[in-house]
Parts: structure tokens; C-alpha cells; sequence
């Protein structure tokens, strides 16, 4: 069987809690052959590229995700400290949260449903898609030898169909219900910490806006422009009868605000706006009440930006915090795009969506752990050396300055395969001869590549 580094072994350790004696010399298993198996996440790959093809009782690691029992929410916890203590030790936690879609079949898929494709579909097109719909919380954080701020999953959650939910008896909850009581949590484990949540127009709710002001979350997602903004409501005189007033004078749509002659704009270059370098932009900001009859009532400071060059339609955010700073708000807004990555990277390199699992607790844990996966990776990288993690694979035709995700995983493999001595001998100018079952296992990476 492989074995991890020993400078690995203080963050792996880490989990061990969570987990049986028995269960978690499987689940170490598990853990190292998702890291190097090529293509597919199955239980099968993984037990292969271990040099375990032969293994007799190979359910035993098919049950530490099917029967085993062990708190996914416990090692969210655990690996959010790693996360934190590893890359951001002070400062406001900068959470990214958005939903993506594993495209799953099967009749014993219980939980999935039929939901609109976001990558296929378009404004005039729509395209459906069916599968499991989960919510991933992530940490964006700076990465020191990316130059880069990566999104970090460290809690993923399924939201079951409406259907499902129907069919089992159950109360469906909709996605602004599971990404409350997933920041919420968050904050439960970090009183101390100041929180920022970044999210998408789909998330922008007065309820759930309202919910995580009250915790001392600050919210920063995209604002409507034809939205129902006011001012704050003016102080209560003695002696006045009735309810309080909740808001003040209605005032213009931030799509009045765009086209007016009069409203003032500020040009300003913002670095690394969605990957792509220096932008040059305009914007204009103002606070606000935002208020919808029957609603909470949410004091936010609004953003309207816009490209001079009109290479991007004109878009309007919101800070649930109205003293922030509109160039502090852009700046968190646009590293949401860092989501959009991981779920990308996730997918090309993790194996994410291709694995097979169709117990309800095997699905609900194993995209969970890929997604987290991509967090692991990362740690483990942190612990080698700077020029082994920032090595990058260039070619004639394609250079880049600091390495990616791909990179990264390539690093952590090679330091794993190392610790097998395959790359490395005693005597100098000559190479080890591997073992039948690391043979085996080498064959199987290099022949499975995809």
C-alpha cells in the first residue's frame, strides 16, 4: 500500500478523530488514491492505483462511505481551521458560496431532479439538466505561490429535488434555507472572526440578507436594477401614534441612475478583475434601504459599475454593511469568479461526476469529500518546498509565471510517488527496481490516464 509523506502526516492526523481505528486505515486509503488515480473517482480506481487489485475484502472500503459513521459536518470544521490557520491567520474570512449541478442518472438517484443547465443555457435559450443540485461553501483565500486567490470547498451540502422531498415525506427546503443555516454554522465556529460572504444574484434575498446581518455577516452579491430602494426612515417624534415608519422617501431605480445626465462616476483601474488583469471602469455607489412589502428591511450600500468601453453590461451590487468602501466592495465581489474555477478544476482533475456510488449516504458523502479534495490538495502543498510547489510544466508553445491547480496536484503526486523510492535510490546513477504491485500500479496510471 502507498503511504503519504511524513511531512504530510500532521495534516492527514488531523481527521483521524473522526473516524474508527479500522475505519480510518480504510479511509487513509481512500484518501491517497483519490489524490493519484487518473480519470474516474471510483472506490475501484482507487483500490487499483493502491496496488490493491487483489484485495479480498474490498467492501470494507466501499462501507466507509455507505455504513461508516462519521461527521461530515465534523471534518467541515476541522479542515475550515486548517484552511484558516494556513492562509488567513487575521483578517475578515472571505466566504464564497454558489450552487453547481452533477449531472447524474440512475433510479436509485433518489435526490435528484430536473434543474435549468447554467453552462448550456443562455438568456433566450434554456436547456435542462438532470442530477444532483449541491451548495458548496468555500474559503477565498490568497494562495502565496499561486499569486492567487483560490475558492478553498470546505462544506458542501445537497439540496434535495422538491420532488424527492415530496415522495419521502419531508419539507423541501430551498437553496436560500440551506445557505443560511450553512454560513450560520460557519459563524457558530468563528464567533471571533469577521465574516464576508460573496454570492450571486440567486442568493440576493431580503430574508436571508436580514438573517446574516443580524449575525454580523456582511452579504456582497449582485442588486436588481430596477430593485425598490429608499431612504432610512426618519427619527420617530414623541408622542406620535401608530406603528414606526421602516422606510423613508422612495427613491430613483439604479436603471434611472445609469441613463442620468447628472449622476457623477468615478474611473478607477481595478487589478485582477475575473482573471483577466488591470480593468478600467466607472462606478458610482450610494446607501440605501432596500424594501419589499411583507419583507425584512436591509440597509445596504449599493454599487453601479459600468465598462467605459462597453465590453460588459452595466451591473449593480449590494454590502449588507453601508459603511464599506465601494472599491473594497468590488474588490470581494470580483473574486467570485474563483468559484466558477474550482468547480471547473474539480471536474477536470478531481473526478467529480464520475463516480457511481447510488446508496443515499455514499452520494451525499462522496462529492462532498472531492470537492474538499481540492482543499487537501492545497494543504499538502503548502508543506513542500517553495520550489517544488512552485515548479510549472511550460512548453514551446505555452508558458505561464506561477503554477495552477493542475500544477499543484502534480506536485503532491510527485512527493507521494517519491516517498515509494521509485524516484529516488541510495546508490547514485541507478533506479530501484519497483515492486509487482507498484509495477501494477504505475501500468494503471499511465494506461488509465483519462
Amino acid at each position: 500500500m502507498l503511504h503519504l509523506p511524513a511531512r504530510f502526516a500532521a495534516i492527514i492526523v488531523a481527521f483521524a478523530p473522526l473516524f474508527r481505528h479500522r475505519t480510518w486505515r480504510h479511509a487513509e486509503v481512500l484518501l491517497v488514491g483519490a489524490i493519484l488515480a487518473p480519470g474516474k473517482r471510483t472506490v475501484t480506481s482507487i483500490l487499483r492505483i493502491c496496488g490493491l487489485s487483489r484485495e479480498r475484502h474490498f467492501v470494507n472500503y466501499h462501507r466507509v462511505l455507505s455504513r461508516a459513521r462519521w461527521s461530515g459536518q465534523a471534518g467541515a470544521r476541522l479542515l475550515l481551521g486548517l484552511l484558516i490557520h494556513a492562509f488567513v491567520p487575521a483578517g475578515p474570512v472571505i466566504l464564497g458560496l454558489d450552487d453547481t449541478i452533477e449531472r447524474r442518472r440512475g433510479k436509485r438517484i433518489a435526490a435528484k431532479g430536473i434543474y435549468r443547465d447554467p453552462v448550456r443555457s443562455s438568456d433566450a435559450h434554456f436547456v435542462k439538466a438532470s442530477g444532483l443540485r449541491w451548495l458548496s461553501l468555500m474559503l477565498l483565500a490568497p494562495i502565496p505561490w499561486a499569486a492567487r486567490t483560490w475558492a478553498l470547498p470546505f462544506l458542501t451540502a445537497l439540496a434535495p429535488s422538491e420532488r424527492s422531498c415530496c415522495e419521502r415525506g419531508q419539507r423541501h427546503k430551498t437553496l436560500t434555507d440551506w445557505a443560511r443555516q450553512m454560513v450560520l454554522q460557519v459563524r457558530r465556529w468563528l464567533p471571533e472572526r469577521e465574516l464576508v460572504l460573496v454570492t450571486d444574484m440567486g442568493f440576493a434575498a431580503l430574508e436571508l440578507l436580514a438573517a446574516l446581518s443580524r449575525r454580523s455577516v456582511i452579504c456582497v452579491t449582485r442588486l436588481r436594477l430596477d430593485a425598490a430602494l429608499y431612504e432610512p426612515a426618519p427619527r420617530r417624534r414623541p408622542g406620535t401614534a401608530g406603528r414606526p415608519r421602516t422606510k423613508g422617501t422612495r427613491l430613483p431605480k439604479l436603471s434611472e441612475v445609469l441613463t442620468r445626465t447628472s449622476t457623477r462616476w468615478r474611473r478607477v483601474t481595478v487589478p485582477g478583475w475575473y482573471g483577466e488583469g488591470d480593468r478600467l471602469i466607472e462606478f458610482c455607489s450610494a446607501t440605501a434601504v432596500w424594501y419589499h412589502s411583507g419583507k425584512p428591511v436591509v440597509p445596504i450600500r449599493w454599487v453601479l459599475v459600468r465598462d467605459p468601453l462597453g465590453r460588459f453590461s452595466p451591473q449593480a451590487l449590494l454590502c449588507t454593511d453601508p459603511t464599506r468602501a465601494p472599491l473594497r466592495i468590488i474588490g470581494w465581489f470580483i473574486l467570485r469568479w474563483q468559484i466558477e474555477v474550482t468547480f471547473q478544476e474539480a471536474r477536470a482533475h478531481l473526478g467529480v461526476e464520475t463516480q457511481r456510488q447510488w446508496s443515499d449516504r455514499a452520494v451525499a458523502r462522496t462529492t462532498p469529500c472531492l470537492f474538499g479534495l481540492f482543499s487537501m490538495v492545497t494543504l499538502l502543498a503548502g508543506q513542500l518546498h517553495h520550489q517544488t510547489r512552485t515548479a510549472v510544466w511550460t512548453d514551446s508553445w505555452y508558458r505561464k509565471s506561477h503554477p495552477t491547480f493542475a500544477d499543484t496536484l502534480a506536485a503532491v503526486r510527485q512527493a507521494i510517488w517519491r516517498e515509494t523510492g521509485l524516484l529516488t535510490s541510495r546508490r547514485r546513477h541507478k533506479t530501484p527496481k519497483p515492486s509487482q504491485a507498484l509495477q501494477r500500479c504505475l501500468v494503471y496510471a499511465l494506461c488509465h490516464a483519462v
